[in-house]
């Protein structure tokens, strides 16, 4: 594959996108670019503020987009349920899901509305729900894209289905690892389900290398040594936001993409550089875990998968 960039992107006119964690840092740049493209672009956050000035910034370069702001916070499960109700209701299919929004290495360990610990709630309790409450849209979709996003952190990440909640031992980086390697088992366990049940889903995942986001900027490495140091090391190591974008923008709307593959930057360590296939760990692939992590995700979140039969009738 040649060097991707934005001016690879295909239109995306009468394509409907959502974006979760959109009113900055990487999903505001993905909705930026999907914008232009012509995709009718729902930004979804947890901050009104922020969501109506993300707005604002992409109606200045792109006048005639078609965008709009809906209130969305992972770590509620109502609020997601919520938010997947009113799109439900206006009928219309989603034709890309971009699993984006995400908290990183929170010092102390905090909990979500419904008790989970607050970066596995978040970054992949909230969207495994989201996905399945949207599942009627995007199984109405023109082959939907269902893009997760993943970290380079994944490749330390263990599954620990005895203590996902780190109640009794929190680890920062370690519950932030799990997280995101929770993320890519979905990506891959979810196209697996999609080829069994007939949902008609392309479910990939990408990750955006050291990307220079306001995740980044108010993690808990800008403080001490570990801060300066990022501070020295960032200008060679490290790329912009609008860069780190380019491996999920690829993801979701490149005809060269694949189903259950893994993008990120293609330079030293994946940490910057154009998009291309990444390195996927060897526990990212363990197909029992993912389903058992599937499994035990249904119960703590309380959703159903539907069949494709049921699918089937709501379209008919």
């Amino acid at each position: 594959m040649t060097t991707w960039t934005t001016k690879d992107i295909p239109t995306q006119a009468g394509k409907r996108a959502v974006i979760t964690g959109a009113t900055g840092g990487l999903g505001l740049e993905t909705a930026l670019a999907l914008a232009g493209a012509g995709a009718d672009v729902i930004l979804a956050g947890r901050n009104a503020a922020k969501g109506h000035e993300a707005l604002r910034l992409i109606r200045a370069t792109h006048p005639r987009a078609t965008l709009r702001f809906e209130l969305l916070d992972l770590a509620s499960l109502a609020c997601v349920a919520d938010f997947s109700r009113r799109l439900i209701e206006e009928g219309r299919r989603i034709d890309m899901l971009v699993n984006n929004a995400g908290v990183m290495a929170l010092a102390t360990r905090q909990v979500t509305a419904d008790g989970f610990e607050m970066q596995l709630g978040t970054n992949y309790l909230g969207h495994f729900a989201l996905t399945a409450q949207l599942l009627p849209l995007l199984h109405g979709g023109q082959h939907s894209r269902v893009v997760s996003l993943s970290s380079m952190a994944h490749r330390q990440g263990r599954i620990n289905l005895d203590g996902l909640q780190g109640s009794r031992v929190y680890k920062p980086w370690g519950a932030y690892a799990q997280s995101k390697l929770a993320m890519l088992m979905f990506a891959l366990e979810l196209q697996r389900r999609s080829d069994a049940n007939g949902w008609g889903l392309l479910s990939n995942a990408a990750h955006p290398g050291w990307a220079r986001t306001d995740l980044m900027a108010n993690g808990p490495g800008t403080n001490g040594m570990l801060g300066i140091l990022s501070r020295l090391f960032a200008p060679f190591f490290s790329h912009s936001a609008a860069h780190g974008a380019l491996p999920t923008l690829l993801a979701a709307t490149s005809p060269e993409a694949r189903a259950a593959a893994y993008y990120g930057p293609d330079g030293f360590s994946e940490m910057k550089g154009a998009p291309a296939r990444a390195k996927i760990m060897p526990q990212a692939v363990d197909a029992q875990v993912s389903a058992r992590l599937w499994e035990r995700s249904i119960t703590l979140t309380g959703v159903k998968w539907e069949t494709s039969a049921s699918l089937a009738l709501r379209h008919s």
